[in-house]
């Protein structure tokens, strides 16, 4: 007779006893528990994957080319940038093509009027913003309206602060002036090229990727006329509206990617209105702004710029006056430019004209860094100009 402990022939699971049976009981609930979990985990990697875009926020590429879309009044309340006097602009959504692997776009919301080309890109021009003709490529408005102004214009910070704009002309006609110009002078600094200057498409392109903005001086009948000679196709009173605008059209055409114009001497041009309409007619149909260099008291442009809705911006003073000796003076460039930040601080904004003497570009380049030290910034023209079309 065979005789010992009989568990060893007992089914598992069957005749346990009370402790034995509550941890069965223990290891089936928890068993339960663990399947629920992989099945939250699994429903949410499942959600996760199927998101249209990832919960990362990636940073917003820009093209030269953007597509705009109108967008829905809500995104417009809760996203668009507000401008410095506390109004709201109507936004869009941009679309944009990624140009790294992986990415699949962005979405970016911005002020219309504020979408200039991308910084790398800044030196091409827009082809949707020129036209051919007899006297070769102009700008012209895109589809929509949309602007040489507006796409163009170099950006800011849009703060409420005091503001001021430079802007420094005579460019490309001496190479070597225009090199240092462009090297030494802040990026935010507008620098003005002459029409008649040479490589004006090179020194375009060295100042765009340097981040200037700029913009294009036309030459215009001066009081002593012709002993005074702003140089080839000047404008002058004597001239029909069709002869002054095909003269227009050739300054126009040497150069592009410029904002607006500035006049070149023209006392007694800007003083006409029956000369100066034409003119400011031709740069709104364009959808170019009007620079006046503040040099003549008679000029009529900022009323007339009102009355035809082109994007207008006057010097408060020019910087630097020639002396005696036929150069200009550091110790007045500076005053005028202490004068300038009075300006701005006073009323929010100052304008300022000058020529790229050496002693203008190195006592604004020194000049430069010390006023934002002092919390004024520095803007390009577009950011202080009256702009009859901003909404």
């Amino acid at each position: 007779m065979i005789s010992g402990n009989r568990d060893i022939d007992r089914p598992l699971g069957q005749g346990a006893g009370p402790e034995t049976s509550r941890r069965g009981r223990f290891l089936s609930a928890e068993r339960i528990l663990v399947a629920i979990a992989a099945i939250a985990i699994l429903g949410t990697s499942t959600a996760v994957s199927l998101r249209e875009r990832p919960f990362r926020t990636p940073s917003p590429i820009a093209v030269s080319e953007p597509v705009l879309e109108p967008a829905e009044p809500a995104q417009q309340q809760a996203t668009a940038p507000s401008r410095p006097d506390g109004t709201v602009p109507d936004a869009a959504i941009i679309r944009v093509d990624p140009d790294e692997e992986g990415d699949s776009g962005v979405i970016v919301i911005r002020d219309p009027s504020a979408v200039g080309q991308h910084p790398r890109l800044a030196h091409l021009p827009d082809r949707a913003l020129i036209e051919e003709s007899e006297s070769g490529l102009l700008p012209v408005r895109g589809p929509g309206g949309r602007r040489p102004f507006d796409a163009y214009a170099r950006s800011w910070s849009g703060a409420g602060g005091a503001r001021i704009a430079l802007v420094i002309g005579g460019l490309g006609l001496s190479q070597t002036t225009t090199q240092r110009a462009v090297d030494a002078l802040r990026p935010e600094i507008t620098l003005a090229f002459a029409p008649a200057g040479n490589s004006l498409g090179r020194w375009m392109q060295a100042a765009r990727r340097a981040g200037h903005e700029i913009v294009l001086q036309v030459p215009m009948e001066p009081f002593g006329y012709p002993s005074e000679n702003p140089g080839r196709n000047t404008l002058t009173i004597g001239s029909d509206a069709e002869q002054n605008l095909n003269r227009l059209r050739w300054a126009l055409s040497r150069v592009t990617n410029y904002t607006g114009v500035m006049n070149y001497m023209g006392g007694r041009f800007t003083a006409q209105a029956d000369a100066m309409k034409p003119v400011l007619s031709e740069l709104g149909t364009r959808g170019l702004m009007y620079v006046d260099d503040g040099t003549s008291a008679r000029s009529v442009a900022q009323d007339l710029a009102r009355q035809i809705g082109v994007p207008f911006a006057a010097a408060d003073t020019l910087i630097d006056p020639i002396t005696d000796r036929r150069r200009p003076d550091p110790r007045e460039i500076r005053k005028r430019l202490d004068e300038l930040e009075r300006i701005a601080r006073a009323k929010g904004y100052a304008v300022g004209t000058g020529s790229a003497f050496d002693e203008t570009i190195d006592t604004v380049a020194g000049w430069a860094d010390e006023v934002t030290a002092r919390g004024i910034e520095l803007v390009p023209i577009s950011a202080v100009a009256t702009d009859p079309e901003a909404r």
